[in-house]
């Protein structure tokens, strides 16, 4: 069963209503056999990509997960990495920023995290946060010490938008591909997943009273993401919104949009140049003795 990516994907300069992207869609398998099947044959194509991607090492990959709680982005790193080389990736959790984070520009923790060329790099959250959480509780914008000129009206997030499309248009011009996935969960699918954390002993620990308090401002955040994905989806760096209601089915898209935008990408062995492969021959020629 193919999947079609398009459906997926935030046009450039798209007026995003969230309302009209599904959380829930048509499975992309018959059965839970068929999942694992089709998981483990898109892991096994995205280690090979990425071996080539290393050898390489002219260009890096990005991926961007940004949700609301309990949408499944821990999930969907283990399952759809899983059979990476670590050697070739790099995770990255980011939460609320230091004091020394919080007196740089907003961007500035998360460029020291950026990926090496030949190299995966994963963000768990990014420097989106800036214009999603710091948006719903202005408090956190009014904490980050800007000058009070900046923090009137609403230019702050035009500028911002600009700041990070800005970023993200450089990176792309110096070889790294970026691809952002918003894992689109209902509220009463969070609602079960929330109850589910209470009930079972070995996921209390992923649940607090504050991820219920977020649950009020669910309609604030719905409108900062779509302001968000509108406003910085491009054509280098495209938002995918992934249908999370299903889990198995959002790795599956989200496994399928890595191997295309990794075959997507101009890579090849490295070859010997004609000094290398006069070595290689007389290394064989010892090693045959």
């Amino acid at each position: 069963m193919k999947i079609d990516l398009g459906k997926f994907r935030v046009a450039a300069r798209e007026k995003v209503k969230l309302k009209k992207w599904p959380t829930l869609v048509k499975p992309f398998y018959a059965s839970d056999e068929q999942y694992r099947e089709r998981l483990a044959e898109h892991v096994a194509q995205l280690s090979e990509r990425q071996n080539l991607l290393y050898a390489s090492n002219s260009h890096a990959l990005l991926l961007i997960f940004q949700a609301m709680d309990a949408a499944g982005k821990d999930g969907a790193i283990k399952h759809v990495m899983s059979g990476i080389n670590p050697q070739g990736c790099q995770v990255f959790s980011f939460k609320h920023p230091s004091a020394e984070e919080l007196d740089h520009d907003f961007l500035w923790r998360t460029t020291r995290s950026l990926p090496e060329r030949g190299r995966i790099g994963i963000f768990n959250r990014s420097y989106y946060e800036e214009v999603l959480i710091a948006r719903v509780h202005p408090e956190i914008l009014r904490a980050e010490g800007l000058p009070a000129t900046l923090l009137d009206g609403e230019s702050i997030w035009q500028q911002r938008y600009r700041s990070i499309t800005g970023l993200e248009n450089h990176l792309h011009r110096n070889g790294t591909r970026i691809v952002k996935f918003f894992l689109h969960l209902s509220k009463e699918e969070q609602r079960k997943r929330f109850l589910a954390r209470i009930d079972e002993p070995d996921k209390n620990w992923k649940f607090s009273l504050t991820d219920v308090e977020e649950r009020k401002y669910w309609k604030q955040y719905m409108k900062a993401y779509e302001a968000c994905l509108g406003a910085t989806s491009t054509r280098t760096a495209p938002w995918y919104v992934v249908p999370a209601d299903d889990k198995h089915n959002a790795r599956l898209i989200v496994s399928r949009i890595i191997v295309d935008t990794l075959d997507g990408i101009d890579m090849a062995y490295p070859r010997p140049d004609a000094k290398h492969r006069r070595e290689l021959r007389l290394l064989r020629a010892k090693l045959m003795k």
